[in-house]
């Protein structure tokens, strides 16, 4: 059996839903219903920024003796606390650089963000600095996966972002019905990295 490890923050996790309504469970159903051996391993933990994952990237992969995939989904909570896409970027960096140093022969995937929290009095701060930021955090992803060549998801909650209906009551993280938008959003890309695996 091969392993495909997700590596994320609460949209990972899924956030006060059981654990086979997270969007990695999900995935697992699919890659099951295609009679593909690969074993999905949920390793999100709610409220971590990408300096979490910096310090508990280590441990994580040495666990495994071999990952064909790793799945990269962390920096929302950098966005909410404002964190500089400079280090937000690093961080990520680093991560992606300890993957390929422990597991070389793993595929690499990495989930994009845009700034997906309505900032409410926080737009207007500093003469639209937010919006600035925004646009600066949205790209990072982009440019980090380009520059790494690795896959890229664009946008993790595509068609889940402001929709009540697919969100818990706090309005930012899905709900179960979101989360299985968030598994086609990340098959889309997975699948063919898994069949040509």
């Amino acid at each position: 059996m091969q392993n495909i490890v997700f590596f994320g923050d609460s949209l990972t996790a899924g956030y006060q839903l059981r654990a086979p309504e997270s969007f990695p469970a999900r995935i697992q159903e699919k890659i099951d219903a295609l009679g593909l051996s690969y074993k999905a391993h949920n390793y999100g933990v709610s409220g971590e920024t990408t300096a979490g994952g910096r310090q508990r990237i280590a441990s994580v992969l040495g666990r495994f003796p071999r990952i064909e995939v790793f799945v990269l989904e962390l920096g929302a909570n950098d966005g909410l606390r404002g964190i500089p896409v400079r280090e937000t970027t690093q961080n990520l960096q680093f991560i992606l650089d300890e993957v390929r140093r422990q597991h070389p022969e793993a595929r690499l995937v990495l989930v994009g963000l845009e700034f997906p929290f309505d900032l409410g009095p926080l737009a207007t701060l500093g003469g639209g600095r937010y919006g600035h930021y925004a646009q600066e955090f949205k790209a990072l992803f982009r440019q980090l996966a380009e520059k790494n060549e690795v896959d890229f998801v664009p946008f993790l909650l595509h068609g889940v972002i402001g929709q009540r209906h697919l969100n818990l009551p706090d309005g930012v993280h899905p709900n179960a019905a979101g989360q299985r938008l968030l598994a086609d959003n990340v098959w889309a890309v997975l699948r063919p990295v898994l069949e040509r695996a």
